[in-house]
């Protein structure tokens, strides 16, 4: 009995340590913004979904919420501007469930960081009004997204600190 509920802890312990992982690399999430009571009514929490940069005229972040499928789209000449930044934190949580699995060499993932990307773009509306939308960028996406942002909006990325500058150039 005693072996079960151990397993099942550390299964506990496990899964919330992935879970609290953050978004797939190659994704991006809806953060938050001036929108979000309009197209992400009923977000509880960030929204996960693709950054679509491949047309030329809009910048699309397609997502599901609430099981539907929805596309969320700001054409690039309507940015005002673009901002990004990085937000460091201790793997915690990870480091205690491989604590509890292998011993104290999990206790060496609490040396380590992990890094949130975030966008902040400020545009105008079709109505002429001052919007704002933070995603967090996959970090498999971040030097790659970057860039076309910039080219295609005309507007130039303003850095939170140099080490946002540095990573986004992959320094």
């Amino acid at each position: 009995m005693k072996k079960i509920v151990a397993l099942c802890l550390i299964a506990c312990l496990v899964l919330n340590a992935t879970a609290m992982a953050g978004i797939n690399s190659k994704k991006a999430a809806y953060n938050g913004g001036t929108m979000k009571d309009k197209d992400f009514a009923g977000a509880k929490a960030a929204v996960e979904g693709i950054l679509d940069t491949s047309n030329e005229k809009e910048l699309k972040f397609e997502y599901t919420l609430n099981n539907e499928k929805k596309v969320y789209s700001i054409p690039y000449n309507q940015f005002i501007d673009i901002e990004y930044g990085q937000k460091a934190g201790r793997r915690v949580g990870a480091a205690v469930a491989t604590a509890i699995l292998i011993s104290p060499v999990g206790l060496f993932l609490l040396f380590s960081k992990k890094r949130k990307h975030f966008v902040t773009i400020g545009y105008k509306d079709n109505d002429g009004k001052d919007q704002v939308v933070v995603y967090e960028l996959g970090k498999d996406i971040v030097r790659t997204t970057l860039p076309i942002l910039e080219a295609r909006s005309g507007k130039k990325i303003e850095y939170q600190d140099e080490d946002a500058k540095k990573a986004s150039k992959g320094n």
